[in-house]
């Protein structure tokens, strides 16, 4: 009986001891698969084929209850219920009560400039960036990475925003380009398309805006006196059709009126945010009766741009019910909104931002907000925007798209905060982070 016992003794240790490997190995196997390893240069591995389900999925369009993805390498291969998919590929990720999305677009940050962690944005949901201000950067990322498509500096005039606020010198490294001229202007242009800017950015800034961002001190920075230089409307108007020229969009950083229809006189192609002072109602008509303009809310970090009562918000919601009367008389020929947080403010997230879609939602959806309102706003940061990148698939869960995409436990369309904190990112393919598994 001893040596009985002693042998099932040692079986037992046996037994666990080859449970703990095992689940050693299992770890090693998973390692670098969401432990965020592309911080260090590692890349997560790529799955030959995965399906992932739940009780939602949004594909960048509509919403629809017990779909899942069939995901192949770097793309998405399908969409469907569940009963469609179970017999394409043997690794499934069944989330039960949680919300598939596509990855979340950011049309407004300043992630180089401000020496943003890439992997925090990209942990935190947002998997394709819009960098407008900052330093040159070729397009990339979008494989486990966080997909960076950079603008570059800012076009502006010397003496004016930015360099003024932010010091230093001008250049293709800088947050700011002076131009003096149209013929400095369309060699700038020449440039930063040359070095792979995915759009060109120009600031047409005067100062004195209360409570804009730009108005208060930067570091040792203090704000110089307004009004400051800007771009002349013939210098305006030689970026946008050099930059049309090159296949370019131009995105304006303007903040009242006179920047604000200087822009609208050249055909500029998009608002970097909605400005802060208030603007005039027959210039907010005529941009919103502007076919393809687009403004970019970051409503949230302009909170503070109020002065008797008017302001971003007040901008916002007059411009939104404009753009609904544009689209209720002519479809489809009308200007449109996008979201963008800005990130690199310090009062915003680094990652999604439910309060800007909280805004979204309020200050455009008028005064009977239905699900449709709802749908806007995630088709502002899914699927518009990545059709206003220039590819129809980026922000989407359809077929051939990028395989970026997050989940969170819960309904984000009645929480839009559930969001901020997403319990799966994938990114073209690679998880980044997995919750579920915890």
């Amino acid at each position: 009986m001893k040596n009985n016992r002693g042998f099932y003794q040692l079986l037992r240790l046996t037994i666990v001891l080859l449970l703990w490997i095992g689940g050693s190995l299992q770890a090693y196997a998973h390692e670098g698969e969401h432990d965020g390893s592309s911080e260090t240069g590692k890349l997560p591995k790529l799955a030959k084929c995965r399906i992932v389900t739940a009780d939602r999925l949004f594909d960048g369009f509509e919403l629809h209850e017990g779909w899942g993805v069939l995901l192949k390498k770097e793309k998405v291969a399908q969409i469907g219920p569940m009963v469609e998919l179970k017999r394409r590929c043997a690794r499934k990720d069944l989330l039960g009560e949680a919300t598939i999305l596509p990855g979340f677009i950011e049309s407004h940050a300043h992630i180089t400039f401000q020496n943003v962690p890439k992997i925090t944005v990209l942990r935190n949901g947002i998997t394709t960036v819009q960098d407008t201000g900052g330093p040159l950067l070729p397009p990339s990322g979008g494989e486990g990475q966080l997909r960076l498509l950079s603008a570059g500096p800012i076009l502006q005039a010397p003496g004016g925003y930015p360099l003024n606020v932010f010091g230093g010198e001008g250049g293709l490294d800088k947050i700011g380009y002076p131009v003096a001229s149209a013929a400095e202007a369309e060699n700038a242009v020449q440039q930063l398309s040359d070095g792979g800017a995915a759009a060109i950015k120009i600031a047409l800034e005067p100062g004195g805006e209360p409570g804009a961002p730009w108005m208060m001190p930067h570091g040792e920075n203090p704000v110089p006196a307004a009004p400051w230089a800007m771009l002349s409307q013939d210098i305006v108007n030689a970026i946008v059709v050099k930059a049309h020229a090159l296949n370019k969009r131009v995105i304006v950083h303007a903040g009242e009126d006179t920047g604000f229809e200087r822009a609208l006189n050249a055909g500029i192609d998009e608002f970097a945010h909605m400005p802060c002072a208030a603007i005039r109602p027959e210039l907010l008509q005529q941009a919103a009766n502007t076919p393809g303009l687009i403004f970019v809310t970051t409503i949230d970090t302009l909170s503070s741009c109020v002065k008797d009562g008017m302001g971003v918000h007040s901008n916002t919601a007059q411009l939104a019910a404009k753009i609904a009367e544009c689209e209720t008389a002519t479809p489809g020929q009308c200007a449109g909104l996008l979201y963008g947080s800005e990130i690199g403010h310090d009062n915003v997230p680094w990652g999604i931002n439910g309060e800007e879609m909280h805004l979204m939602l309020h200050l455009t959806g008028g005064q009977s907000i239905d699900f449709a309102d709802v749908l806007n706003v995630f088709k502002a940061v899914t699927s518009k925007a990545g059709e206003h990148l220039g590819d129809p698939l980026l922000g989407t869960l359809l077929p051939n798209a990028p395989a970026d995409l997050i989940a969170v436990k819960g309904n984000p369309f009645e929480r839009f905060k559930l969001l901020e904190n997403p319990d799966l990112v994938i990114s073209g393919g690679r998880v980044i982070v997995n919750h579920f598994e915890e």
